[in-house]
């Protein structure tokens, strides 16, 4: 769209920028563009005496920018309906903030008039920042201070009053700082990880609400059109995109991977879970399913509508939960009742907050509190056992309020584990929570969790897609070899799609050479699939970059011990260990670091300018 909004909140002023296609060139759009123009902030800190460990991540020093990419909002270019925001540090982690969201949001941005929203700052009261055909005002917020996510966007979107209208905000657990508080878009749709809720919440912005009627520019119409229509046909025949996700939705994924012996179970003690059939997707859609929901742009509708009619968890509409939702909610803390975990997402959606560290931290401490290392004064009255299912819901809103016991889980299980004197039960890499794959059964994935810049984050290189449903091609996932390559290509095509900026899920159906296609139309870029992995590539490094200066190094490139020294009690892969190091030292080889950091070489290979 060519522009971009800068909104600095400590003096209220708001600033029009041209998007630079030198910069779009080099880093595509949302997660790349925003990687550069993070780092930019931290020359420019340095440069004034500032180091970026000393960043607080709930300061005024702290930037937000939520960005769009050149394939979102663009009807035709597949699951299109996606924006990235970041912030140069995560109250969770320490290190760089970063999370996707689906739903409208992004394309709204976009018919906005805008490519980008650049926050700054700290305002003295509650704001929200409305974007209306082009123009942008900063708007009080007081009186939607306190309130949830559904009535935030209910009231905003009433305000505006039109059609393309999308709100993005924050509930109570960002207001009052809970580490894994999240930013919630379109009610159900969140940027989920890292903690970017807590970061909206410090700088007292309570929202921004976008609507606009802009046409998204194409630079080659008619030969967009013949490439689109071949993706989009892969996708409606690919087994995943055109059958399983919109069957089952994600979910789908909770008997794949319990089979297969990976489906971290009781805070990872085990990879299987004897009651996983009881909160699988096939169950939740003979149980409490209603319909299914897409987000703007996505041919797959994997989004799950649905209601408990009855009983002590009854929601009446809900979407949700998702396969990391209830594996965190259900299998972690193993909770079997399903009508529970639709309560505490639906709580999660509600309150705004993350359900892959909410129930991976519950979990850790259930695990504390049956071993007897949580005083019971300090619960107050929580009782936190492991299949405890009003216990679990209990906790999803005394985390967001910092109620009781609440306010040691909202700190996130890094924390909680280690004021309770046994860091060893956080089941996290580099702060973050890892997701619902034990790399014991699925090795690649081990490798990704511990060399993902974020921490422990799935969805930055997928490997599980190789390692378990044979996309592209099968690999065994009980041994090491050959996955440190397989790691590379994921992580730096992820940081290829997260730019454009669209759903992973298309890599399921779609190439390299497809996206480099689809690109090069819309851009009239003429990009090859070489270049599209150099430009991921490049993010990838820069990236690290950034977090090498916050004190995260190869040290920090880790996994709990629990899964490198603790063999696999039980199932297909009982037995197994992660040999970490093994593929670590290929992996470092293949990318050019040592310790974990980019050689100079390497980075004047991808023409990162420092």
């Amino acid at each position: 769209m060519g522009k971009i909004l800068r909104a600095d909140l400590s003096t209220g002023t708001l600033k029009v920028e041209p998007t630079s296609e030198e910069i779009a060139k080099k880093y595509l759009g949302g997660k790349g563009y925003t990687t550069y123009l993070l780092y930019q902030y931290l020359k420019e800190y340095e440069s004034k005496g500032i180091s970026p460990a000393e960043i607080d991540p709930l300061g005024p020093e702290n930037v937000l920018i939520f960005a769009t990419g050149p394939g979102t909002g663009v009807p035709g270019f597949p699951s299109s309906g996606r924006y990235h925001v970041m912030a140069l540090r995560s109250p969770l982690t320490g290190s760089i903030g970063s999370a996707n969201s689906g739903g409208e949001w992004g394309p709204f941005l976009k018919f906005s008039g805008f490519d980008a929203v650049i926050v700054e700052g700290v305002s003295d009261k509650p704001v929200y920042l409305a974007i209306v055909d082009g123009e942008a005002e900063l708007r009080d917020a007081s009186a939607l201070w306190g309130k949830n996510v559904f009535d935030t966007t209910r009231i905003l979107k009433k305000k505006v009053g039109r059609q393309n209208t999308s709100v993005a905000c924050i509930g109570p657990a960002g207001e009052n700082l809970a580490h894994m508080a999240c930013i919630v878009n379109d009610e159900h749709r969140a940027a989920g990880r890292t903690g970017l809720g807590a970061v909206m919440g410090s700088k007292k912005l309570k929202a921004i609400v976008v609507s606009g009627s802009e046409k998204v520019p194409v630079s080659d119409p008619e030969k967009f059109r013949e490439i689109s229509k071949r993706c989009l046909d892969a996708m409606r025949k690919n087994a995943v995109t055109g059958e399983g996700l919109p069957t089952y939705g994600t979910a789908i994924l909770i008997n794949i991977i319990n089979t297969a012996g990976g489906l971290p179970y009781k805070n990872w003690q085990t990879g299987v879970n004897p009651n996983a059939e009881k909160i699988s997707g096939e169950t939740l859609a003979e149980t409490y399913l209603t319909k299914r929901r897409a987000c703007w742009g996505c041919t797959i509708g994997c989004g799950r509508v649905t209601s408990v009619k009855s009983g002590p968890f009854q929601v009446l509409a809900s979407e949700g939960p998702e396969y990391e939702s209830i594996w965190a909610l259900g299998s972690s803390t193993a909770v079997k009742d399903l009508d529970a975990v639709v309560k505490a997402n639906h709580y999660c959606d509600e309150l705004g907050l993350d359900p892959i560290t909410l129930g991976s931290t519950i979990a850790a401490a259930m695990e504390l509190n049956e071993k007897g290392y949580i005083p019971p004064e300090d619960l107050q009255g929580l009782d936190l056992r492991f299949e405890n299912a009003a216990a679990l819901v209990e906790a999803v809103w005394r985390t967001a309020y910092k109620a009781g016991f609440g306010k040691y889980l909202a700190l996130g299980s890094k924390r909680l584990c280690e004021i309770y004197g046994h860091p060893e039960l956080s089941m996290s890499v580099k702060g973050l929570e890892m997701p619902a794959y034990d790399p014991r059964a699925i090795k690649g994935i081990g490798l990704n969790y511990a060399t993902a810049n974020r921490g422990g984050c799935h969805v930055t290189g997928y490997t599980v897609s190789p390692e378990i449903l044979g996309i592209p091609e099968k690999i065994d996932p009980l041994k090491p070899e050959g996955k440190a390559k397989w790691v590379k290509i994921f992580q730096d095509f992820t940081c290829v799609v997260n730019s454009t900026v669209n759903c992973l899920f298309t890599t399921f159906a779609l190439s390299i050479r497809d996206y480099a296609e689809l690109l090069s139309a819309v851009t009239g870029w003429n990009l090859t699939e070489e270049e599209i992995l150099k430009i991921g590539e490049r993010i990838y490094n820069l990236e690290r970059i950034i977090i090498n200066k916050y004190g995260f190094d190869g040290k920090a490139d880790t996994l709990p011990e629990r899964l490198t020294k603790e063999k696999m009690p039980e199932g297909p892969a009982g037995g197994q260990v992660v040999e970490l190091e093994t593929m670590k030292e290929e992996y470092y080889k293949l990318r050019g670091w040592i310790n974990g950091k980019p050689l100079p070489e390497r980075i004047k290979e991808l023409e990162i300018e420092l």
